[in-house]
């Protein structure tokens, strides 16, 4: 039953990953209209500078992993070695960080693994679902995973303390 359930949101995000690409492709100028716009002619210098990346354009990819019961330790070691080289692999992956679950709350669900992937844009992301050594990654963990669960998200506007909060720290 979980292969079956891995199997559909790998195909999701397969899915997701081409149509976002397209949607990429889509907001791009055509090459002719690209030409004449950069004609200094007859229009002034526009800045070349990229548009400055906020906090919103970044995904946070949030990976969490139950392993099958009987996994070994040094199956485990070799998932986390492969997850956590993956940036050196995929140049679209801005950071990643992980660490095993450790709260108190007992409300892991049998989840022990947390991985957290950013991209710093849509198109980054969509790179990287389809990359070779993603997909390599995937077939290696697939046979040893009893449950995966992924949530996307783009960071929101962090919130403010107010001064007095600050000034009783």
């Amino acid at each position: 039953m979980s292969f079956r359930i891995t199997a559909i949101i790998t195909s999701f995000l397969l899915f997701t990953a081409a149509v976002t690409s397209w949607v990429v492709a889509q907001d791009a100028p055509a090459p002719a209209a690209a030409a004449e716009s950069s004609s200094a002619e007859s229009q002034p210098a526009e800045s070349t500078k990229p548009a400055k990346k906020t906090a919103r354009d970044m995904i946070r990819h949030v990976v969490l992993l139950q392993f099958k019961e009987g996994t070994s330790k040094e199956k485990i070691a070799e998932i986390e070695q492969a997850f956590a080289s993956l940036p050196e692999k995929i140049e679209e992956i801005a950071d990643l960080e992980w660490g095993l679950n450790n709260s108190p709350e007992g409300l892991s669900s049998g989840f022990t693994h947390c991985f957290l992937v950013t991209f710093n844009s849509d198109a980054d992301r969509a790179a990287y679902l389809p990359h070779p050594e993603h997909i390599k990654f995937a077939g290696l963990l697939r046979p040893h995973v009893e449950e995966v669960l992924v949530v996307d998200y783009s960071p929101q506007p962090k919130s403010k303390k107010k001064d007095s909060e600050k000034a009783e720290k």
